[in-house]
């Protein structure tokens, strides 16, 4: 019981607004994280696992030819030294772990993605599953990695890019034809603080005084949904347009939105030399196949 009560509160203990938080606290159950994870990780290798990525909750590992029955007998052992129970939540046909945006050779602990043997995606840390995400880039980075999800192994991947960029583009036209539902595009932020104390003028900010101007009470914390209308218009106002005041005249700024595909796109095939500027120029203006091409030579 004690240790899922760490658990649980753990965010909340850092967090120096909490109530009954404490950053010694905090600290102290990261201590026991890492102490449980080390005592797994040498209880894992000792048996013949290779370790392949962990975090917190969760450690990934690979062994040539390893039986489930070995992967469950591991679970149990660790169970028992740790006294935390694991489980084993399946085998991966193949999982791909993002770089660091500020440092593109190191993975970090909590974004990725892959496909267990059951055909089962499992995202973490994407745009594809964040609540900021618009609808219809959530769903052109999803259809990206079903496409992916067929392959069986790293060869088979790498050919399916191809494809995957294929459907990139078909989402990209769709915008620039406007045939996209405008519901699709909106984008939900929330408010950190009270829409008069933002210096900036974020789009969040914009949104929540357009909504304060027709009487609506706003305040910090809150959460507001725009669509994104002129992203580089002079006067903010004009930037963006709250969700309530959409009307059949409203237009959106298509190629900002393409700009956040691309950037979703590029974010799930970095590792693989696809960054967001090779995208714009090789996917979306007809220079792709030569790209394509030396990716896979080289691969």
């Amino acid at each position: 019981m004690g240790n899922w009560i760490l658990v649980t509160c753990f965010g909340y203990l850092g967090y120096k607004n909490a109530r009954f938080g404490k950053v010694d606290a905090h600290i102290a159950v990261c201590a026991f994280a890492r102490d449980a994870l080390l005592k797994t990780v040498r209880m894992a290798e000792e048996r013949g696992f290779e370790v392949v990525h962990g975090i917190v909750d969760s450690l990934w590992l690979k062994k040539e030819g390893a039986s489930p029955r070995e992967y469950v007998e591991l679970c149990r052992a660790v169970s028992r030294e740790i006294g935390v129970q694991l489980n084993v939540e399946g085998r991966y046909r193949w999982i791909v772990f993002l770089p660091s945006r500020m440092h593109v050779d190191v993975p970090v602990l909590n974004r990725y993605y892959g496909v267990f043997e059951s055909g089962k995606i499992k995202v973490r840390g994407i745009e594809a599953v964040r609540r900021d995400t618009p609808p219809l880039i959530r769903k052109a980075q999803m259809d990206m990695i079903r496409v992916l999800a067929k392959a069986s192994n790293s060869e088979t991947f790498k050919k399916g890019i191809p494809e995957s960029l294929e459907v990139l583009r078909s989402y990209v036209e769709r915008l620039r034809r406007g045939d996209v539902d405008v519901q699709d595009l909106i984008i939900a932020k929330q408010l950190s603080m009270h829409p008069e104390r933002y210096a900036h003028d974020v789009f969040q900010a914009i949104t929540a005084k357009q909504l304060m101007k027709e009487g609506i009470e706003i305040s910090g914390g809150q959460t507001v949904r725009y669509l994104i209308i002129d992203a580089k218009n002079k006067r903010p106002s004009r930037r963006v347009k709250a969700a309530e005041l959409i009307n059949a005249e409203t237009r959106f700024d298509a190629e900002k939105y393409v700009d956040m595909l691309v950037l979703a796109a590029a974010n799930i095939l970095s590792p693989f030399g696809y960054s967001q500027d090779q995208l714009t120029d090789h996917v979306l203006y007809g220079e792709k196949q030569t790209m394509l091409e030396s990716t896979l030579r080289t691969s």
